[in-house]
């Protein structure tokens, strides 16, 4: 059977051209968006008098029955086919006849037809994907909110370095995925612009409408150029991005998860339903969620340099290089929306070991700046001098033993006379976390008033309907 595109060849395609020429095993992901771009062309045409109501009202109903059959599983994709675009067309004219369903493609190229279809796809799961993103900042507030006085080592340098709230330090995960949240909005605003009605590159001589085109796919307004609109994909590696930068949010958590499950640390404990064992060890328990999601990002990255690559020396327009632009997103938006339902649903049911964050606390001198602050603050010593004084201090305490916070008054009058029993105030590893009251600090006060952030967020966020 003769290709719709065939007119001008005199030999039939080469089976090895068949097979590598040909979209169908992946595009054929957008057969929705294909047939709803392609409904709404038809009812264009119609509406501009290009094409008859009666034939409008054919092609339309045919295409409906092409999606049923697809939905149906009813429907048989052939590599001969090439395309999505192509194997729609040539069922719908199997159904209605050539003659009417010929007509379809009057004023449209396969180049503005897939960068509609491909957009539309990537507008949709962006949504999706900003949702579960609100779904995890959710469940980070919902446990922060819980465990304001949770105390817990905060590190630099992975090494102990003052004390802090479980609350505040996921909280401080809530803001990088709220941040997220917004660049998938962000995308969205920018990039809901339609391009059907470009055609192949320069647009076309039939007097179409492209404002009803795009009013009915929900889109912003029609792309202002028809070279721009089929060469860009612009859309496309923004969502990479997104994702990627997502993953490296995701991936931070992941690893600290990680760090924090293991015995050395033992601060949490991952619920059975989301941990595996061991084939040889009987006694292990292993964080495999957290593993594979801290995995999947070297994955995602590469799907962005991969797109990244394909574009970087395409000539205007449209080059058969952008067919490569579909599978490493298809991949990449997979492999964040399971990750993210997992991740969430890890975290809801992970259990926080406090009285394990509360013995780390007692190791590494995490008041250590308290003890200097106070030098400042109550005796009038600069800073220097104080930051001197405070290490003798941790080094009496280390040869006594002990953590800083445990010394007594006369350990650190040995240093330095001058200090008083406020000091021993200020070394409290609670009054620490509360003695940081500034905007952003670790403070009950500030930690409140990030969640209550956070909240809002979600119900604003919520009012945008995504």
């Amino acid at each position: 059977m003769k290709k719709l595109w065939q007119g001008r060849f005199s030999e039939e395609s080469s089976q090895l051209l068949e097979e590598f020429n040909a979209s169908i095993g992946f595009d054929r992901n957008l057969y929705k968006e294909d047939i709803e771009g392609s409904i709404a062309h038809a009812t264009m045409l119609s509406e501009c008098a290009i094409i008859t109501k009666d034939e409008s009202k054919t092609l339309v109903d045919g295409l409906k029955q092409v999606l049923s059959e697809i939905e149906d599983n009813k429907f048989e994709f052939k590599t001969e086919d090439e395309d999505i675009h192509m194997a729609v067309e040539k069922r719908l004219s199997e159904i209605i006849g050539s003659e009417i369903g010929g007509k379809l493609h009057t004023a449209r190229s396969r180049n503005d037809q897939v960068a509609l279809d491909f957009r539309l796809f990537v507008l949709k799961q962006n949504k999706e994907l900003a949702k579960l993103v609100l779904n995890l900042i959710s469940t980070l507030k919902t446990i922060s909110s819980s465990n304001l006085d949770t105390l817990m080592p905060g590190y630099t340098h992975l090494q102990h370095a003052q004390p802090l709230s479980l609350a505040y330090h996921l909280m401080a995960y809530s803001f990088m995925f709220m941040r997220d949240f917004e660049r998938f909005i962000s995308s969205f605003e920018r990039n809901n612009l339609c391009p059907l009605g470009s055609a192949a590159l320069a647009g076309t001589p039939h007097a179409i409408n492209r404002e009803v085109t795009s009013s009915a796919l929900g889109f912003y307004a029609p792309t202002f150029n028809a070279m721009d609109s089929v060469s860009d994909r612009d859309f496309a590696l923004e969502m990479l991005f997104n994702i990627s930068v997502l993953f490296t949010h995701t991936s931070r958590l992941c690893e600290e998860l990680i760090l924090w499950s293991s015995q050395e640390f033992g601060f949490i404990s991952i619920s059975d339903k989301f941990s595996t064992g061991s084939s040889i060890m009987p006694q292990k328990k292993n964080p495999d969620v957290a593993e594979l999601i801290r995995g999947k990002t070297g994955r995602v990255y590469g799907n962005l340099i991969a797109l990244l690559t394909t574009m970087k020396s395409l000539p205007l327009a449209y080059n058969k290089d952008m067919q490569e632009d579909k599978e490493g997103v298809f991949d990449s938006l997979e492999t964040a929306k399971t990750s993210l339902v997992i991740l969430n649903e890890m975290l809801k049911t992970t259990k926080f070991n406090t009285d394990a964050m509360l013995k780390a606390c007692k190791k590494g001198h995490l008041s250590a700046t308290d003890l200097a602050d106070y030098l400042v603050k109550q005796k009038n010593i600069p800073f220097r001098e104080a930051h001197h004084i405070t290490g003798r201090c941790v080094a009496v305490a280390e040869s006594a033993g002990l953590d800083l916070s445990d010394v007594g008054l006369l350990h650190l009058q040995s240093v330095d006379e001058r200090i008083d029993e406020t000091a021993l105030d200020a070394l409290n590893l609670a009054n620490s976390k509360e003695a940081r009251k500034s905007y952003g600090g670790t403070a009950n006060e500030s930690v409140l008033k990030q969640i209550e952030v956070a909240q809002k967020f979600i119900e604003n966020a919520l009012k945008l309907k995504i």
